[in-house]
């Protein structure tokens, strides 16, 4: 399968703690499928993953190659923190075995072997990064889901991923666990979103950014006209439309 205008197409996959994701887009990014999912499996140790990812595949149109989205921090392509999949259970401890298992995983070694694709892993929030920005000055992305993401992006190039999930937040906890689901369900919607707004305060004289985008599944809470005009709430098909852009270089 070849995308519209002749190029390759790209397998989109969204790895989260709570579900996957997964569509086909065409050579100018554009779905060509419906959107799959899954609920993410526990345990899920790499090979469990890479099932998962490939049984998503097989009930999508074939594609050329595989652009993913990974809940963690890699470098050079290999795993050096990952907070939901390091857990035996959703809301569990860290569990040793799962700790080793992933600590180190080359995670596109992994996904080509079992898809039979060239593939390219970035962590998710990057990749919804990508879809996102204009591509003008040093604009930020927060995704706020079942953790908590991060990154930033300079004149439309990605920067070196920084792992803000475990910053400290503030008020005894970090920025995961005032901003992630558990928060959400703990202390109320209301109380969340109060959260929220003081993130981007917390963040706008750390990071400086000329614009921050508010992405993943619950930002959909946050009502775009409570925010900063340089602040704004982004789809979050967006961590499945920026995967072909991982193929720009």
């Amino acid at each position: 399968m070849t995308g519209s205008a002749g190029g390759p197409s790209t397998l989109a996959v969204d790895i989260g703690g709570t579900g996957i994701k997964a569509t086909v887009l065409d050579s100018a990014g554009t779905p060509v499928a419906s959107v799959l999912r899954v609920a993410t499996a526990y345990p899920c140790p790499p090979s469990r993953l890479a099932e998962q990812v490939s049984a998503l595949a097989a009930e999508l149109p074939r594609a050329d190659r595989a652009g993913v989205g990974f809940p963690g921090l890699l470098r050079s392509g290999r795993v050096v923190q990952v907070n939901s999949l390091r857990r035996a259970t959703p809301d569990g401890p860290p569990d040793p075995e799962l700790v080793a298992a992933w600590s180190g995983c080359h995670v596109g070694e992994v996904l080509a072997d079992e898809l039979g694709l060239p593939v390219r892993v970035a962590n998710d929030a990057d990749v919804q990064a990508l879809a996102s920005v204009r591509g003008d000055g040093l604009e930020s992305v927060l995704t706020l889901g079942t953790g908590l993401g991060f990154s930033l992006v300079q004149d439309g190039a990605l920067l070196p991923h920084l792992e803000l999930s475990g910053a400290p937040f503030g008020d005894g906890r970090d920025f995961e666990g005032a901003l992630g689901d558990a928060a959400l369900r703990t202390d109320g919607e209301a109380a969340w979103l109060a959260s929220v707004h003081r993130a981007v305060d917390v963040l706008r004289p750390f990071v400086f950014f000329d614009r921050l985008y508010l992405g993943g599944g619950n930002a959909r809470l946050v009502d775009p006209t409570s925010l900063p005009a340089d602040v704004e709430v982004v789809g979050n098909v967006n961590g499945l439309l920026g995967a072909h852009l991982l193929f720009r270089s």
